[in-house]
């Protein structure tokens, strides 16, 4: 799988996987389903995660991770070059940092698991209803391990 990777990082003094990491996490996410991938993965602070998240999805704090899946123009055919546009995540940085140390985790795994979501995101999966969820977690699960990390969703005890 070819995979074009635009890398905006723009949120300074946070730690953030190397370039060649995040192609992996996001070419094990599309799993051979493309030959050819152009996608986008902006790196921001909390203030502009959260205008984001406001001004899409009406929520007024920052997240972890937003996908905008790319809508070709009508009029196209599958053909054309435009339809390796996969999208773009914007990613947290300070908040993937934080979520990773208070859930026990280790930071590189969570990003792994942050793009991986994002990357089903923009190809139509979703969590909105239980059987969504479930089949979504379960590809994310797979993936995940399949990258070498442990399941994203297993509870990790703090105290241990």
């Amino acid at each position: 799988m070819d995979l074009e990777l635009d890398l905006q990082l723009v949120a300074d003094g946070v730690w953030t996987p190397s370039q060649t990491d995040l192609a992996r996490f996001a070419v094990a996410a599309l799993d051979g389903g493309r030959e050819r991938a152009e996608l986008t993965i902006r790196v921001v602070d909390e203030q502009e995660s959260r205008a984001l998240n406001l001004r899409f999805r009406g929520q007024d704090k920052p997240t972890n991770v937003l996908s905008f899946p790319f809508d070709p123009p009508p009029g196209l055919v599958e053909a054309d070059p435009v339809f390796d546009l996969l999208g773009d995540l914007v990613i947290c940085a300070s908040l993937v940092q934080r979520e990773a140390l208070e859930q026990g985790k280790e930071e590189l795994a969570h990003w792994a698991h942050l793009v991986v979501h994002g990357v089903l995101h923009l190809l139509d999966y979703d969590h909105l209803n239980e059987d969504d969820a479930a089949e979504m977690e379960g590809l994310e699960t797979a993936i995940l391990q399949g990258l070498g990390f442990p399941p994203p969703y297993e509870e990790i005890s703090l105290n241990s």
